[in-house]
């Protein structure tokens, strides 16, 4: 008998990585300042980027959750970048989700159409 060798996908690392670091902002803003809404953000996101990884590593063309999420968190930490000029935590966040909408859109570039 064959043991099963697991998803055919790895697991999308990067996207959990940016799933903890958007998580972590929230909490460490809920720390920092006692910024509840920070906190919900930061969990709401992290936990939809989290979701959006699994749903990657289980099939690669499914990135919807991942990118609606990635966008519009570097939408919104964008702008709040330009007007307050500060680097942390919106232009962390805003870098990073740029990267990850860059990823995608390069990934579903180089994958054949089925």
């Amino acid at each position: 008998m064959q043991k099963d060798s697991g998803p055919l996908v790895p697991l999308h690392w990067l996207g959990f990585g940016y799933a903890a670091l958007v998580a972590s902002g929230g909490i460490i803003g809920y720390a920092k300042a006692g910024s509840v809404p920070s906190l919900a953000a930061g969990l709401l996101f992290g936990g939809l980027a989290g979701l959006g990884a699994y749903q990657l590593s289980q099939d690669p063309r499914n990135i919807w959750v991942f990118l609606a999420t990635s966008g519009t968190l570097a939408g919104i930490m964008g702008m709040r970048f330009y007007h307050s000029g500060k680097f942390m935590p919106a232009g962390l966040i805003a870098g990073a989700s740029l990267l990850m909408v860059a990823k995608l859109g390069i990934s579903m570039l180089n994958k054949p159409h089925e």
